[in-house]
């Protein structure tokens, strides 16, 4: 097979892995996950891993009691597309990477010509090809959050249906300004650690967020028994996937496949947002990790949720 015919075969192969993979929630965690376990030099696919299930348990929240009191249903589902929409978004463009990373190491030399293919942004390519020369494995993890932030900034962040629809509306702001939501590292033990997600809009907090989360992750007294977790439960969707160790009496969420469909997206023409936005130095530099166990204030959070739904039905 000549070398044209051998990169249109990659091509193909990485283009259908990436669609196998992107069909919800649930792929994409698994994929990501599972890539992680095989490569770990990869760092941010397990952070991605980690994130992803959260959303999904973001997405099955939508059918616990409070939140069908305090939301009307077209209101849960414009937060549910906000998740998958991203979610997806971020899938389509890092899966190609990872796979191309993938063949590289397979083949013994870099392959990152074929990114341009995939419409990823000049700044990954040009990171991947400095990371098979130096190795320097949390700049590259550190790349991939900057990346993927930037890939959703236009057409989720700032895209005019969610935007108006859910970002400025109450239901998104009082969230975010009572701290209700966080992304949390779970473990079979007694701890849960995380961090709470304020300012979601703000892209140099979200970068920041998955720094922090990184940093947290990958700390010595926590990343262990977080990959424990991961490896020991298959990922549902529900919070019971860890909620189940910890004690707690809350209503189970439903596993995702049993409450949502499979959605289909358009994949708009990408612009490069290297293009037409600069990467801030800040951006590139590490931070620090601060462990935050977080169950307590988190459940504390969700009970006066409850509170709010029971004190809502007797008042009905």
């Amino acid at each position: 097979m000549d070398l044209e015919n051998l990169h249109k075969h990659y091509i193909h192969y990485i283009t259908k892995e990436t669609e196998k993979h992107n069909i919800d929630n649930i792929s994409r965690t698994n994929a990501y996950e599972k890539f992680y376990i095989k490569h770990p030099d990869i760092k941010w696919s397990l952070l991605a891993g980690v994130v992803s299930r959260n959303a999904g348990w973001n997405m099955t929240d939508l059918f616990l009691p409070p939140f069908k009191t305090m939301l009307g249903k077209h209101e849960r589902q414009q937060l549910f597309m906000t998740y998958e929409r991203a979610n997806w978004l971020i899938f389509s463009d890092a899966y190609p990477q990872l796979l191309i990373y993938q063949l590289s190491f397979e083949l013994g030399k870099p392959m990152f010509q074929l990114l341009e293919e995939f419409n990823v942004s000049q700044f990954m390519i040009n990171e991947w090809n400095r990371f098979w020369e130096n190795r320097n494995f949390n700049r590259l993890m550190i790349a991939l959050i900057i990346n993927e932030q930037n890939v959703i900034q236009s057409p989720v962040i700032k895209q005019k249906y969610f935007k108006h629809r859910v970002f400025l509306g109450i239901p998104y702001l009082l969230q975010d300004f009572l701290f209700m939501n966080a992304v949390l590292l779970p473990t079979v033990g007694k701890e849960i650690y995380g961090e709470y997600v304020h300012d979601f809009t703000n892209i140099s907090k979200r970068i920041d967020l998955g720094k922090k989360l990184a940093a947290m992750l990958f700390h010595e007294n926590i990343y262990h028994k977080l990959l424990n977790f991961i490896k020991n439960h298959p990922h549902t969707g529900s919070r019971y996937d860890y909620e189940k160790h910890h004690n707690l009496s809350f209503p189970k969420s439903p596993w995702l496949r049993l409450v949502y469909p499979i959605i289909t997206h358009e994949d708009d023409v990408r612009i490069d947002w290297y293009k037409i936005r600069k990467v801030k130095k800040k951006w590139l530099l590490p931070i620090r990790p601060n462990i935050r166990e977080v169950k307590q204030s988190f459940y504390k959070k969700r009970n006066l949720l409850f509170a709010y739904h029971h004190l809502h039905r007797l008042w009905k």
